[in-house]
């Protein structure tokens, strides 16, 4: 997109920041729902700068800039959705870890006993 300069306060200018941006945030959520994390990053820094120009208008609040509010609220909850998906999996992947180089277990009075596994760092050969 072209530099949108802040000092400009026609409407038809507004008019394009917020279709921009609209179109935008309807790309981030393509991006969301195809899993697509890195066309996210790279798409922040613009979204961030519309928002600022946006900001820097002063504008008033309007129809278009509530709908644009419910495109940023629908877009944070895929992108909270997808965090806590890829913390769950980090979680996961460390639980399969533990458990390879460990195994847990009850003694006979019930106390929860931890032994760790060795793992051999050479291969027997056998003729």
């Amino acid at each position: 997109m072209d530099e949108i300069r802040p000092t400009k306060t026609s409407p038809a200018l507004v008019n394009t920041l917020l279709c921009a941006l609209g179109d935008l945030l309807d790309q981030e959520r393509e991006s969301l729902l195809a899993g697509d994390l890195d066309a996210i990053s790279h798409s922040l820094h613009e979204k961030e700068r519309l928002i600022e120009v946006l900001n820097a208008k002063g504008m008033e609040r309007s129809l278009e800039l509530s709908r644009l509010s419910e495109k940023l609220a629908r877009n944070q909850a895929l992108l909270d959705g997808a965090l806590e998906g890829i913390r769950t999996v980090a979680e996961r992947i460390s639980t399969l870890r533990r458990i390879r180089s460990t195994l847990e277990t009850y003694d006979k009075s019930g106390r929860k006993m931890t032994i760790e596994a060795t793992r051999a760092t050479q291969v027997e050969k056998r003729a």
